[in-house]
Order: C-alpha cells, then sequence, then structure tokens
C-alpha cells in the first residue's frame, strides 16, 4: 500500500495573506503520504526561491525534496516540486518541457518505497483549455512510456473546472482516474481542480481531500490524497 497526494501550495501564502511555510510543514505531516507532489512549491518572482526552505523542511518533517538540478535556490521546475520520504530510493528524475502559453512544466520521479518501484510525475496545467488539452497530451505520451518500466501514478492541479470533459477526458483514456473531491478554494471548497491518476496496475482502496483546521489556513487549495495498492 502506498499513499500518495497532491498539493498546491500557493508559494506558502495561507488564506490570511501571510506567507508560512511551517504552517505547509504542519499540514504535510498531517497528510502523512509516502510520495507528495506539490504545485507553486517556489516563489514567482526574483530567484524564484522555495516557498518552503530546505532546512526547515529537513528539521519538521520526515521528507526531503527530489533534486531536479535546475536552479539552485528553487525547490521545483516552474514550481512543481515533489517529495519523498527520506527512507525512499531515487532512482531517477527529469523535468519536462511542456507546450506553454505561459511558463508552465512537468516533472518526473522514478522511486522506489519499500520494495515498491513507481514513476510519478506531477503537474500544474494552463489556465486556458486549448493548452490544457496540450499539455496533458504530451504528458501522457511521456507517462505511456515511462509506464513500459515500471507503474506510473500523474497528480497535480489541472485547473480543469469541467467535470468530464476537456484534459480530463483525454488523460481519462489513458489511465484510471480517481474521485478524491472537491479542493477549491480551501475556505468553501466548489471545483474539483486537484487530480490523482494512475496507471491500471494500481488499483486505489481510498481517496479524499485532507480538510483540516490546518489546511484550510496553509493554502488556498486543500490536499487531496489516495491509497493505492498493486493490482
Amino acid at each position: 500500500m502506498l499513499k500518495v497526494a497532491s498539493y498546491n501550495i500557493h508559494k506558502g501564502i495561507g488564506t490570511d495573506r501571510r506567507r508560512n511555510p511551517g504552517r505547509i510543514i504542519d499540514v504535510l505531516n498531517e497528510i502523512d503520504a509516502d510520495i507528495i507532489a506539490l504545485q507553486e512549491a517556489d516563489r514567482r518572482f526574483g530567484a524564484r526561491a522555495a516557498a518552503i526552505p530546505e532546512k526547515l523542511l529537513e528539521m519538521h518533517s520526515d521528507y526531503r525534496a527530489i533534486p531536479l538540478d535546475v536552479q539552485t535556490d528553487s525547490m521545483g521546475w516552474h514550481g512543481n516540486a515533489i517529495l519523498v520520504r527520506n527512507s525512499a530510493e531515487v532512482i531517477a528524475h527529469d523535468i519536462m518541457h511542456i507546450p506553454c502559453l505561459e511558463p508552465r512544466g512537468a516533472i518526473m520521479a522514478h522511486c522506489e518505497l519499500a520494495g515498491q518501484q513507481l514513476a510519478v510525475f506531477g503537474m500544474h496545467l494552463d489556465l486556458s483549455g486549448l493548452w490544457r488539452r496540450r499539455q496533458a497530451a504530451a504528458i501522457i505520451k511521456l507517462a505511456q512510456e515511462k509506464e513500459r518500466e515500471v507503474p506510473v501514478v500523474l497528480m497535480g492541479d489541472l485547473n480543469e473546472w469541467s467535470a468530464a470533459g476537456g484534459c480530463l477526458k483525454d488523460f481519462g483514456k489513458a489511465f484510471d482516474m480517481v474521485d478524491c473531491g472537491r479542493s477549491f478554494h480551501s475556505r468553501s471548497p466548489i471545483a474539483t481542480l486537484d487530480r490523482i491518476m494512475h496507471s491500471g496496475s494500481f488499483d486505489c482502496t481510498t481517496a479524499g481531500v485532507h480538510d483540516s483546521p490546518a489546511a484550510r489556513k496553509a493554502s488556498d487549495h486543500l490536499p487531496v490524497w489516495a491509497n493505492l495498492m498493486r493490482g
């Protein structure tokens, strides 16, 4: 059994408009997932420094960020980051250039946890429906290629407000979509923007939205999670 999660941390800025990375770490510890895909994990301007300082994460959690070897002070790539438990082995990682109107990217980490290998794809897709579908097509192609080696999980903020159309239809043809629930806005969730998908070699046993008092304050998104078991 593996627990995976996806969380748009809004650069560490909470619903009170204050930047507080410690609150994000508190929520990560509450979720207690084995692998977590983050979005908006870096500040937007300047050097794009990590929203969660590496030392803070090291001192107050059992997680570390996959080293993407792109920007010195950043946690991720275009705001996308993947956290794994310290006990996990990182076999490979990659950044993906995808079609975009505004700066966007996706990332992949091939990991082994408790003797089980999988590849995790993290993403934060465009606000434009046309560009979302183009980005989805590029990611699906890369994920299907990786699926020949190991089971894959795809997670992130898809920015898709449609219940079943748009890029969800495209992803749904290639992967199983987990029904986690509404995650945005954290104070009063009305949209299912944050998604988890997986290859057919996994079965999802339970899933949901992590809705806690801490999560409602830490970001404008609530985290989503799923427990996966090899079928």
